[in-house]
């Protein structure tokens, strides 16, 4: 285990950074040329003060961020790129919801443009969706998501939980249907690393299986109860995940913490540090 009492204690940063680059061979390992921040964790003081909140987050070091929970779409778009473009913020991916697709497809392309996003992720599919006709109903439009937003000029990937894993219809997990059934070349996956582990899956043989697929990583840590935590306090190994082969090609490691305790600030700024020191 990769903590970050290993990484940091009384190491100082200098021998913290050296211990990281002998754990990943840089030929092998995923660049994290910046760190970024999924805004659903800090979703209750962004909703109220989504400037202040991207102040302190840019304060922190984070470079990305990734638009998704605590009620954005209702936010002046233009107004939070501004700020973005002010803090040297920028969000290459956005969340948006399955409905807001299906029914307001112009406005969604819209509004993460203005964001400055390339990446379109569909974050979540209600239970209704989650039985073997439903399933069945949902993936043709995750295709034609994909198709339509190729020709918008942005990309698109969906985002697991735990659900997609440990339901399996006919035997068949949920997740292994959406692979078989949508483009690899149209369809990528944001790999969130907990929630796959919370579903019991082998994560380094995950990743190897996802291969090119995987367009960003959701990084958050889990206890050995199985609860979440920040990132280099729980029990992923993320050195090791990050050296193989298939993370090479990931330019996107989003801290994620959807049980952060306020006041959000401490938690994220032990993920931050602790992605940092994996960077090279």
């Amino acid at each position: 285990m990769i903590s970050r009492r290993t990484l940091f204690g009384g190491a100082g940063s200098a021998a913290a950074f050296a211990f990281a680059h002998r754990l990943i061979p840089p030929a092998f390992a995923a660049q994290i040329t910046a760190v970024g921040i999924q805004l659903y964790t800090v979703r209750e003081i962004f909703q109220k003060d989504p400037v202040g909140t991207l102040e302190k987050i840019a304060r922190i070091g984070y470079r990305e961020i990734e638009f998704g929970g605590g009620n954005y779409e209702a936010m002046d778009a233009t107004m939070l790129r501004e700020t973005m473009d002010r803090l040297g913020l920028r969000s290459p991916s956005a969340h948006i919801g399955y409905d807001a697709l299906l029914e307001d497809f112009d406005t969604s392309v819209a509004m993460a443009k203005t964001l400055g996003a390339t990446t379109v992720v569909l974050p979540y599919m209600a239970d209704e969706h989650r039985t073997e006709a439903g399933w069945k109903a949902v993936l043709p439009n995750f295709s034609r998501f994909a198709a339509d937003l190729k020709k918008a000029g942005l990309d698109f990937a969906y985002h697991n939980h735990d659900f997609e894993f440990v339901t399996k219809p006919g035997g068949v997990s949920l997740y292994d249907r959406f692979l078989a059934e949508t483009d690899p070349a149209l369809v990528r996956c944001e790999l969130d690393l907990y929630w796959a582990a919370h579903a019991g899956e082998d994560l380094a043989a995950l990743i190897d299986r996802l291969g090119n697929r995987i367009y960003a990583y959701h990084v958050k840590d889990m206890r050995p109860d199985g609860s979440m935590t920040a990132v280099g306090e729980g029990t992923i190994d993320f050195a090791a995940l990050f050296r193989r082969k298939a993370s090479a090609g990931v330019r996107h490691f989003y801290v994620e913490n959807d049980e952060a305790p306020a006041p959000y600030l401490p938690d994220i700024t032990t993920s931050f540090e602790t992605l940092r020191a994996l960077r090279f």
